[in-house]
């Protein structure tokens, strides 16, 4: 097949750079530990390194989409969405499209060697699990969702190890808990526009979701939305910063413990209960779960509540601690 000139472009479109902003979950121990500002001297400041860690991940993540979109070539071809997509609709040969991810793994496993080992083994630990999801748990109910909710995980602890920093058990809580929770809304609308589906195109397309009876997803979607909320809160008001420096700490030392930093982090869950609401709108009404990091930069109350949330966390952990 002749490669048109477009071939970057439609590289660039396999890659899904929307999917990058999934990497920001690398910050989350950084930001709540509070040593997001933080120079150790003798090394780059922890925010740069652990930003070097998502472009690491941001390149792993594009050349495992590549290869999955390889792997489900029939599949997607089938789908009335995804047969679009420039493998699946033969735009990008194939053979362009497994020698841009592998000289993508390529760039990953060598800079990967710049950072901790630790570092290294999530790395290995990411790609070896959306391998295997591609080609197996992907069609397993149950463990498909829990695969997404352990890819957010290790990003998470990713972000963590790659400057040493200790993550609350509660906030990882949260991380499972949501990423099951996006995952359920992704089956969820998946399933609302594959309804006009027969049962013979809905098992080549996703045979995992004639497992998810409507009844079933809805238990779990409630389920895990409840969850969420729950364990951020818990996670909200336990965690207390220890960061590099405590300007304040002689201000804090004259008042009641009720309003220390580590209980003002409680403003900030209306924002989280907001958002999970706002996300089931989305899912129920409008259908728009199947990609999550689309509903986010499309839904403006979405967006701005995830805006207001990062603001409210920064001024709480380094302005008021």
């Amino acid at each position: 097949m002749k490669i048109t000139d477009n071939t970057l472009f439609l590289i660039l479109k396999s890659a899904r750079p929307q999917q990058w902003m999934k990497n920001i979950a690398l910050y989350a121990a950084l930001v709540y530990s509070g040593f997001f500002f933080y120079n150790p001297g003798d090394a780059l400041p922890y925010a740069v390194t652990v930003t070097l860690a998502v472009i690491v991940f941001s390149i792993l993540t594009s050349s495992i989409y590549i290869i999955n979109d390889v792997v489900d070539y029939e599949a997607d071809r089938k789908h009335p969405f995804k047969k679009k997509r420039p493998i699946a609709s033969d735009k990008l040969p194939i053979p362009v499209a497994l020698f841009v991810a592998i000289l993508g793994l390529s760039i990953v496993f060598l800079s990967s060697f710049w950072f901790t080992p630790f570092f290294r083994l999530m790395v290995i630990a990411y790609f070896l699990l959306q391998i295997t999801y591609a080609i197996k748990l992907k069609h397993i109910p149950i463990l498909d969702v829990v695969s997404i909710a352990s890819g957010f995980l290790i990003r998470v602890y990713a972000g963590a190890v790659v400057v040493n920093l200790h993550t609350s058990v509660w906030f990882l809580l949260t991380v499972i808990s949501a990423s099951l929770f996006l995952a359920v809304g992704k089956r969820q609308s998946e399933r609302t526009l594959l309804a006009g589906s027969t049962a013979k195109e809905l098992g080549e397309t996703r045979p995992t979701l004639k497992k998810y009876s409507q009844r079933l997803l809805d238990q779990y979607t409630g389920m895990f939305a409840n969850a969420s909320w729950l364990t951020y809160a818990l996670f909200a008001f336990q965690n207390e910063t220890v960061g590099p420096e405590n300007r304040l700490a002689t201000f804090y030392g004259i008042l009641p413990r009720t309003l220390q930093s580590q209980k003002l982090l409680m403003i900030t869950v209306p924002f989280v209960i907001y958002g999970v609401m706002r996300y089931l709108q989305l899912v129920y009404e409008d259908n728009q779960g199947e990609s999550p990091e689309k509903v986010l930069l499309r839904d403006k109350p979405l967006l701005a509540t995830v805006f207001f949330f990062g603001v409210s966390v920064m001024l709480i952990i380094y302005v008021l601690s």
